[in-house]
Order: structure tokens, then C-alpha cells, then sequence
């Protein structure tokens, strides 16, 4: 085993010194004879590349491998998305039974007025202002595209907010987490009255609730249409237990998600309400 090592190690020392010398040979043919050189460079080339070639394959068979893991972590982030959209689509299919079950009530009435059908305009939101104070994005449609001040804003999800300022190429849309945004909306199948109140967070809040409700978390959220302001049904959000100090308080998660908000639906339902009697109040003055 003694004699064995000493024969390795000798042969690491001679195959060390045999490339230094061979090193030092090829500079000085390069120095002497440029095209000698030239050929000597081409036919350790050629001997090599055989070399290079059995090796690549090893190489390309690990990137090979590497780029099916990447495949593997893209499907697993397509699985991710996919069990998200389907949570959308329970809480629509759950919005689509509220509203299933209120349109059995509407024909029930008789004299029933159905509401106009509404006209939109889709916009691309090229701006934001979130922050501690503001909660609103800018969007590329403006008013020589019809959009009005008070229109619903909405997308794949429900309720957005509304247009709060409109320019000729651009209008401003206050969102439902806003602190200044206050909407009339319904709560749970009791269909119990309250006001969503937004406070620059992600949650929003339930303002002016009855002394007992009969609604809790998980329940539905949809706009009452009340006050003019907003077409009845849209949907905004889903109730959920907050209060983390034991209060048990119930707020409510909004289907809005504005990092997420890319394209903005402007539904004008051609309503009149509080916020149009609010202008003209003010050109009245």
C-alpha cells in the first residue's frame, strides 16, 4: 500500500510537471512559428473536443434535470393559483345563489320595474395611491370616453369602488378600503342593513349595525342600492371574525385585491343618487 501511494502521488507530480512543460512549449512554438502554433492550437482542438463532447453530456443531462424541477416548482405554482381560483369561484357561486334567491323574490312582486341594462367601459389602471392616507387608482379612461363621477367600478371579483374625479383622458377611482369610502350594503341571507366603511387597511368595517344581527363570519356581503349610490347585488366582500383583543368584532374581507388590479370594468348604471345630488348641490352654491 506504501509502495502504491508513493507510485500515485509520483504520477500526480509527473503529470503536473508534463502539462507545465508542455505549457511552457506551446508559448515558445507560439513565439517562434505563429502558423506552427496556429496548427498545434487546432490539433489539441481536435484531440479535445471528442473529450468535451463525452463530458457535455453528463452537463446537459443535469440541466436537463434542472430545468424539469423548475417545471415541477411552475406546476406547483399553477396548482397554487388554480386552488385560489376556485375559492373565487365558491364565493361566487355563493354570491350567485344570493342574488338567485332575491330574484325569486323580485317576480314574486308584481308591477316588478326590471332596472336599465348598464353600459361600461373597460380600463387599464396605469397608476395607484396606496398608502397610509389614500387608497385609490388612476385608470386611462376619462370623461371623452362617457365615464361620469359615482360610476361603479368593478372586476372578475366585485365591487372596486367608484370614480371619485374624471379628466378627459384619465379618472381617479376611490376604492372600497378607503377611509373616505362609505356604501350601503347587505349582509348574510338575512339580507340585514349596514354601511361598509373603509380605514386604509385590507379589512373594512361594518358600520351602524342592529343592536342584534342574526349574521356572522363567512357570510356574504353585496351592495343594497340604497341612497342611489350603487345598483343592488354587487358583490364586496365576505364577513370574517377580526378583533384580535377578544372583541370578537366582525369585519369584512374584501374580494378586492389591489396588487392584483390590472383592468377595471366602469359600470354606469344610470343612477342619480347621492353623489350626482352632491354636485349639482355644489354648482348650486
Amino acid at each position: 500500500m506504501r509502495a502504491s501511494l508513493s507510485i500515485r502521488q509520483g504520477a500526480q507530480r509527473s503529470t503536473f510537471a508534463l502539462f507545465l512543460l508542455l505549457a511552457v512549449g506551446v508559448m515558445l512554438i507560439g513565439k517562434a512559428d505563429p502558423a506552427l502554433y496556429e496548427r498545434t492550437r487546432m490539433a489539441i482542438a481536435d484531440i479535445a473536443t471528442p473529450v468535451i463532447g463525452a463530458l457535455s453530456s453528463p452537463v446537459a443531462a443535469g440541466a436537463e434535470l434542472i430545468e424539469e424541477g423548475k417545471h415541477l416548482f411552475v406546476a406547483y405554482d399553477e396548482n397554487k393559483a388554480l386552488r385560489e381560483e376556485n375559492e373565487r369561484l365558491r364565493r361566487w357561486h355563493t354570491a350567485a345563489q344570493s342574488l338567485e334567491s332575491e330574484n325569486a323574490r323580485l317576480r314574486g312582486l308584481l308591477n316588478f320595474t326590471p332596472e336599465p341594462e348598464a353600459t361600461f367601459i373597460t380600463g387599464r389602471v396605469i397608476g395607484d395611491s396606496g398608502g397610509a392616507f389614500l387608497r385609490s387608482v388612476l385608470v386611462n379612461v376619462g370623461g371623452r370616453d362617457g365615464v361620469r363621477k359615482g360610476t361603479a367600478a368593478v372586476d372578475n371579483n366585485g365591487l372596486v369602488g367608484r370614480v371619485a374625479e374624471v379628466g378627459q383622458r384619465s379618472a381617479r377611482i376611490l376604492l372600497i378600503t378607503d377611509l373616505n369610502s362609505r356604501i350601503p350594503v347587505l349582509v348574510g341571507e338575512s339580507r340585514e342593513r349596514a354601511i361598509l366603511a373603509g380605514d386604509n387597511s385590507d379589512l373594512a368595517k361594518l358600520a351602524y349595525l342592529p343592536p342584534e344581527r342574526s349574521f356572522g363570519p363567512g357570510d356574504l356581503v353585496v351592495t343594497s342600492g340604497h341612497g342611489g349610490a350603487f345598483p343592488a347585488g354587487l358583490p364586496v366582500g365576505v364577513v370574517i371574525a377580526a378583533g384580535e383583543d377578544g372583541s370578537g368584532e366582525l369585519r369584512v374581507q374584501p374580494f378586492l385585491a389591489p396588487d392584483r388590479l390590472e383592468f377595471v370594468r366602469l359600470m354606469d348604471f344610470g343612477l342619480t343618487g347621492v353623489l350626482q345630488d352632491q354636485d349639482l348641490g355644489l354648482a348650486s352654491q
